[in-house]
This record gives C-alpha cells, sequence and structure tokens, in this order.
C-alpha cells in the first residue's frame, strides 16, 4: 500500500516584480496511514507554505506532491478540487464555522459540496460528531451559541465526515486555553488510533509532544526529526 502522502524534494518560490522568495528549499517527507504527524517551526519558516501545498490549496514550484500514490501535479484543476474535497480534512485556528448555522449543518456541508444524497447526509454528519465527541444536545444549536473547544470539536467532525485520506490542523488549539486544547489533542489521539491520518501545524513543543513524529523546518528546510512525547 502506498503512503497516505509523499513530498519528495518540494519547491515553493514566490514571484514579486523582480523579486524571487523561495518558502520551500527542497522538502521531502513521507506519512503512513494512521500516523500523527506534527510539523513544527518559527514564523516564516515556511510551514505555513507546506501546509498550503499538502492541502492543495496551492501548487509547488518544483518537486513532487503524491497522495495515495497519485501525482496531484498530473491533474488539472477540477480534478485537484475534487481531490481536496475528497482526500483532505481541514481544521483551522479560527474554526472557519458558519456562525448561524446548525452543528448539523456545518457538518454537512462538504456532503452538499461532494454531492452527497440527502437521505445519507445526516447519518454521516453524525457519524462524524460521534467521533468528533461533541454531546448531541449540541448538535442543533447554532455555532455561535458554542464554546471555543465545541467549536473546534465541530471543526474537526466536519473535517472527518468525507472519509478523507488525511486530516490537516493549522495551529488547532492556538485560540483555546490549555486545558480546552488539551481535549482537543486527545481527541486526534483518539482519532489516530481509530486509524485516521493526522498532519498538524504547531509552533508549540507541548503541543507536538502529543504526535507520533515530530518535523521541524526552518528556513524553507527540514532541519531535524523526532518521536512524540504523549503516547
Amino acid at each position: 500500500m502506498p503512503a497516505i502522502l509523499e513530498v519528495r524534494n518540494m519547491v515553493k518560490t514566490y514571484v514579486t516584480g523582480d523579486t524571487y522568495t523561495t518558502a520551500l528549499k527542497g522538502v521531502s517527507l513521507t506519512v503512513e496511514q494512521g500516523e500523527f504527524l506534527a510539523i513544527m517551526g518559527p514564523s516564516g519558516s515556511g510551514k505555513s507554505t507546506l501546509m498550503h501545498l499538502l492541502g492543495l490549496l496551492d501548487t509547488p514550484t518544483a518537486g513532487q506532491y503524491l497522495i495515495k500514490g497519485v501525482d496531484v501535479s498530473s491533474l488539472d484543476e477540477s480534478e485537484l478540487a475534487e481531490a481536496r474535497a475528497r482526500e483532505i480534512g481541514f481544521v483551522f485556528q479560527s474554526f472557519n464555522l458558519l456562525s448561524r448555522a446548525t452543528v448539523m449543518r456545518n457538518v454537512m456541508l462538504p456532503l452538499v459540496y461532494a454531492r452527497t444524497p440527502d437521505r445519507l447526509r445526516h447519518d454521516k454528519a453524525l457519524a462524524a460528531l460521534e467521533a468528533a465527541g461533541l454531546s448531541e444536545d449540541l448538535h442543533y444549536k447554532n455555532s455561535n451559541q458554542l464554546s471555543g473547544g465545541q467549536m473546534q470539536r465541530v471543526a474537526i467532525a466536519r473535517a472527518l465526515v468525507n472519509s478523507p485520506a488525511l486530516i490537516l490542523a493549522d495551529e488547532p488549539t492556538g485560540n483555546l486555553d490549555t486545558v480546552t486544547g488539551d481535549f482537543i489533542l486527545a481527541t486526534f489521539e483518539k482519532l489516530r488510533d481509530e486509524g485516521r491520518t493526522i498532519v498538524l501545524i504547531t509552533h508549540e513543543h507541548e503541543v507536538a509532544a502529543h504526535a507520533d513524529r515530530t518535523i521541524h523546518i526552518r528556513d524553507g528546510l527540514v532541519t531535524d526529526e523526532e518521536g512524540g512525547g504523549v503516547q
């Protein structure tokens, strides 16, 4: 079975007028099925650029990116959009929920975009909310009635609802207090134990310690790698 994702010598250069800025300078990494990987780096290190590339939100200047053995550079725009919707679930620091929509509506939204039949949407959303650990009494509240930790669980459920190959989490505890953040990280560990594959971007050692493996990025290069500290 191929790795969930494989990056080979990925380069990303931005051009502004006559100025060339290389954010990634030949990054390589592999993530296996059921692995929980943390990517750490200071501001300006290239970790956010890498996150956008892994999430198919941008394209590399050079190098290869394979998802389940498929080189995504071979896909056209419509195929990239379909792969992004099918293979990748996103969890952001700022939650990115529809504030006046119910929890259930927020979680079902990716299913609408994926043209999932109406009769299946509720059951899939319910299963995702259960996996994310959000209590049933909150499912029909509007998301702006929830606490930060509850909103992040909704965001995790939304990321899970299409059963993606990969969950990408960008600073998912950044807007949460320490206790709530630990609950969210425990949710990611539970999902990993169930066979989900997670890549988490962070600048905090305490957060990265929950992952199976951590890679460090600085100045657009992978500098070192270490195992996680919490099991």
